[in-house]
């Protein structure tokens, strides 16, 4: 095979806010697809929040990525070679690749994707881990019934869109929280939500009052900080709130203290974090669900596309502060 296999490796820790410099752009050969093994060759790669966590090596509910070894990340590609009974060249795959153009498996985690009519980025974002995120959240922990009002913030991103529009097919009343004029318009015109609140426009809390004068009954964290403040603040008794981010935390120095915690005794709120792969009995449910609504027409997706692995680093040091729209994604062939 003659190309070469571009990889980013993570070369520095980062102490603060994600640089350039903490990772390292690698070329080397194409790895050797071994007996009962596959080569995949990359053609998306997924930017995800919880990579900021995988660069540290705080303790987490995962290893962190060792100093010189490629960034983890969800990936989908085609089989170029196959040594494995199950497998065959062209076959499409969604795996665990990294931030890398070539990856060899045994198989193991290695999931065939039947060419269809829906575009293979997908099954990283709404048919991937972000859609089964944001199913089993709200469904699973939130707990929506008809009638109730429904907050997510980061409503314009790869979970929080999902959440949204799931919340509205259970007969919820769906405000997002999001960063600006045009996410927001977005998340009511395109999506379906019956408002939100542009948390940069300032009065947090008055426009917070505004869309939801009725109060919340779940609330969807994606971002933690003052947000998760403002809207403990307007939850109802009884309130659930599945906590899947905090994405604005993950660069502090000093981590966000929440003020409003007395919140939580006074209106006897259930908070629960959850991580996805915890719930691996659920993904076929959830997956079922969202691709059925897919195809209905009843949900809607959207992708921020940045080309070439070399591009990397800076589509997720943008993604950190907010400048994706929808599901980030590296674009490799």
């Amino acid at each position: 095979m003659s190309e070469t296999n571009t990889q980013v490796l993570l070369k520095q820790r980062p102490v603060g806010a994600v640089q350039e410099r903490h990772f390292e752009v690698v070329h080397k050969p194409v790895p050797v697809t071994g007996p009962g093994q596959i080569c995949v060759r990359n053609h998306y790669l997924s930017l995800d929040p919880y990579m900021r966590g995988r660069m540290s090596d705080a303790k987490s509910y995962a290893q962190p990525v060792a100093i010189g070894d490629v960034m983890v990340g969800g990936t989908v590609g085609e089989v170029v070679e196959s040594r494995h009974p199950d497998f065959k060249a062209g076959d499409a795959v969604l795996g665990y690749f990294g931030w890398q153009l070539f990856g060899v498996s045994d198989g193991t985690g290695i999931t065939k994707i039947e060419k269809g009519d829906l575009p293979l980025s997908a099954y990283l974002g709404v048919l991937g881990m972000p859609g089964v995120t944001a199913y089993i959240g709200l469904m699973d922990i939130g707990h929506p019934k008809a009638g109730e009002t429904v907050v997510v913030s980061a409503a314009s991103g790869a979970v929080g869109s999902v959440v949204g529009q799931i919340a509205k097919l259970q007969g919820c009343r769906a405000v997002g929280i999001a960063g600006g004029e045009r996410k927001c318009r977005y998340v009511t015109e395109e999506l379906g939500l019956d408002a939100c609140v542009d948390y940069k426009a300032g009065s947090l809390s008055e426009n917070l009052q505004k869309a939801i004068p009725d109060g919340v009954d779940v609330y969807f964290d994606n971002v933690g900080g003052p947000i998760f403040d403002a809207v403990l603040d307007r939850m109802n008794p009884f309130g659930r709130i599945p906590v899947c981010g905090m994405i604005s935390q993950y660069n502090a120095v000093e981590p966000y203290a929440v003020k409003k915690m007395h919140n939580v005794l006074i209106q006897r709120l259930t908070i629960r974090g959850f991580i996805v792969s915890d719930h691996a009995a659920r993904w076929v449910d959830a997956l079922t669900d969202i691709e059925n609504w897919l195809r209905q027409g009843r949900l809607k997706f959207r992708e921020s596309i940045t080309e070439g692995l070399e591009n990397a680093p800076a589509a997720f040091i943008g993604l950190l502060s907010g400048k994706n729209f929808g599901k980030q994604l590296i674009k490799l062939i």
